[in-house]
């Protein structure tokens, strides 16, 4: 059980961020461009960013592409997360997942509703694990999006965070 507390220092991911907006480009991207700020400050790499639009086939597309490429660790996704209108996000990607993490989007709400009280329960935000693919679907407020890696991506994307984080279990899962 020692290895499981074994310091290797940081080790910087290969990060993926999907923007699921039928109205923001690259310009308007605050949320995208929030995400890939603080993946790059963490020491993490931002290997891929693109825009798509709420619409289930073209997120599986890219979601797929990404989760069957080997240097992609990590894919961030924000938008499509609410219960109204197009917002479909968890519909997309629900098929494609191998693993759901359930406490993520518990936290999630936890975290958010000290932030805007009850309304916290519309999110719908998600995560779980494809092909050795961590993924995590985030509302499209860039609010939200500093939430979720401030408050659980950050520290669980650090291989140093105790006693457990995702970027061991990362590791882990490239070593089989």
């Amino acid at each position: 059980m020692a290895e499981h507390f074994e310091d290797s220092g940081f080790i910087p991911l290969n990060i993926a961020v999907l923007t699921i907006s039928d109205s923001r480009g690259m310009a308007e991207d605050k949320s995208g461009a929030l995400l890939r700020d603080k993946a790059v400050a963490a020491g993490h790499r931002v290997v891929a960013r693109e825009i798509v639009p709420d619409d289930i086939y073209r997120m599986r597309a890219v979601f797929s592409r990404w989760i069957a490429d080997p240097e992609i660790q990590v894919v961030l996704s924000t938008g499509g997360t609410g219960v109204t209108g197009r917002d479909s996000t968890p519909e997309a990607i629900a098929p494609l997942l191998d693993k759901r993490i359930e406490g993520f989007g518990e936290l999630f709400r936890a975290l958010s509703r000290e932030e805007i009280g009850i309304s916290s329960i519309q999110s719908r935000a998600l995560a779980g694990l494809a092909n050795g693919t961590f993924i995590f679907c985030l509302p499209g407020s860039s609010g939200a999006c500093r939430t979720a890696w401030e408050g659980i991506l950050e520290p669980q994307l650090d291989h140093r965070t105790r006693p457990c984080n995702f970027a061991q279990l990362i590791k882990r899962l490239q070593e089989k």
